[in-house]
């Protein structure tokens, strides 16, 4: 019997995936090893192996279908002796995602559009001589559940798109009998948005907008930074920092560093400070596991790398161990490889705490949200000048650094936070003892 080639599982937490690119076609012969598509998940575009030898008898999902569940039948692969007419017709091809809302302005060109349709998908409501609809989608739902025919509504909004106020004041007289399907989508099979959605999208009928659907990374982020300020019982201890040490330092070592062509940043510091600290304070060292805790012994800390429509968290495993060269080094090649999204899972997930920068944006402080299940995460601003009383009672000028732990108060209680973020402090300030 043909054998289905089922959608995998890219990642632990893969629980569905864009098809982005198929590389056979119906027909070709595929050996073990062969790739043959590529699979775009939350994070990442990863390309996908064949594992058995044969034919591609059938393509059942098109490239481009985005939601296409795991372990759903994504093409069909024919061995030796089988053909085409031994595969299963009467199985419904698996249900893909909802395609592009129809209401933007511009139609895609002909070449852009699937070979294949998925099943499932929802197509732009057409005229009878073929020419595009534009409506808003909220008059297309509406006009689903009155049975109006949006090809005998004229649109009052930009362009003449058909809004709300236009299929509100028209007759609901039912669709033909004899036609062959409904122009628009059926409530229930649309895309799930809730009240609180048709509510925001009335309030802007009639206006222009783009309406922006969202990739599996912003469904993602969306979901786990909503998760994380519902479940996690944020608490946030705030410190300055003073950075003329530190810029000093760094300044003599960039110089020696400059025949290896390496420069170090202040994030270096930064990464190597709270990797010593975890080690200096390693009851902060946690996780919350849901009925456990998970105590760490390495440093493995996590850096926020903002990218194209989200960001990415690659960890710097062990980072209490490695020289700041090396952790610049590291660094800079899993950042440039985030922005093109060719990370590995392994490379983004695990760690016990994180760092998010926005200094070089400007921002003088900020207060991040913990990326579960992390037991803390750092905020740092910008180094800015600022008037500052030393230690001698004496007024002078310093150029200081604003800093906020966002913890866990599941995994880490005031005072241990407040040893943790010390302990970072006293290693910027003192920046030397981090190469003892």
């Amino acid at each position: 019997m043909p054998t289905e080639i089922l959608m995998p599982a890219l990642s632990p937490t893969m629980e569905e995936g864009t098809l982005a690119k198929w590389h056979v076609k119906e027909g070709d012969t595929v050996s073990s090893g062969d790739i043959m598509a590529e699979i775009e998940t939350d994070k990442a575009t990863m390309e996908f192996e064949a594992v058995d030898e044969g034919t591609i008898g059938k393509i059942l999902v098109a490239e481009g279908t985005e939601g296409v569940k795991v372990n759903t039948a994504i093409a069909v692969l024919l061995e030796e002796g089988e053909s085409a007419d031994d595969i299963d017709t009467s199985t419904p091809a698996p249900e893909a995602a909802q395609a592009a809302d129809a209401g933007n302005e511009a139609a895609p060109a002909a070449s852009e559009a699937p070979a294949t349709p998925a099943a499932g998908s929802t197509p732009a409501p057409q005229a009878a001589d073929g020419t595009r609809i534009f409506a808003s989608p909220l008059a297309r739902r509406i006009a689903a559940d009155k049975g109006l025919d949006l090809a005998d509504i004229k649109g009052s909004g930009p362009h003449g798109r058909i809004i709300k106020a236009d299929v509100e004041g028209a007759s609901a007289a039912p669709k033909p009998a004899a036609a062959s399907a409904p122009a628009t989508t059926p409530a229930a099979a649309a895309p799930a948005t809730g009240p609180a959605a048709d509510a925001v999208m009335a309030m802007y009928d009639g206006r222009e907008y783009e309406e922006i659907s969202l990739n599996g990374m912003r469904k993602t982020i969306a979901a786990r930074l909503t998760e994380a300020k519902q479940s996690i019982p944020h608490f946030y201890l705030r410190r300055d920092i003073e950075l003329d040490a530190l810029l000093k330092f760094r300044g003599e070592l960039n110089k020696q560093l400059e025949s290896r062509s390496v420069k170090l940043s202040v994030n270096d510091f930064i990464i190597k400070a709270c990797a010593l600290a975890l080690q200096a304070v390693p009851d902060a060292n946690a996780v919350w596991a849901g009925d456990r805790m998970l105590k760490l012994k390495p440093s493995d800390v996590a850096v926020a790398v903002a990218i194209e429509g989200g960001l990415f968290t690659p960890v710097l495993k062990d980072a209490e161990m490695k020289s700041l060269s090396a952790l610049s080094a590291e660094m800079k090649d899993l950042a440039g490889r985030a922005r093109d999204r060719k990370l590995a899972p392994h490379e983004y997930q695990g760690g016990s705490f994180a760092i998010s920068n926005l200094g070089m944006f400007g921002i003088d402080n900020f207060d991040a949200v913990i990326n579960p299940p992390h037991g803390a995460i750092l905020a740092v601003g910008a180094g800015v000048k600022k008037p500052i009383v030393g230690a001698d009672g004496e007024l002078a000028v310093a150029t200081v650094m604003s800093v906020t732990l966002s913890v866990d108060h599941r995994v880490i209680d005031g005072a241990l936070g407040a040893q943790l973020l010390q302990a970072i402090k006293e290693n910027l300030e003192n920046p030397m003892t981090m190469l003892a």
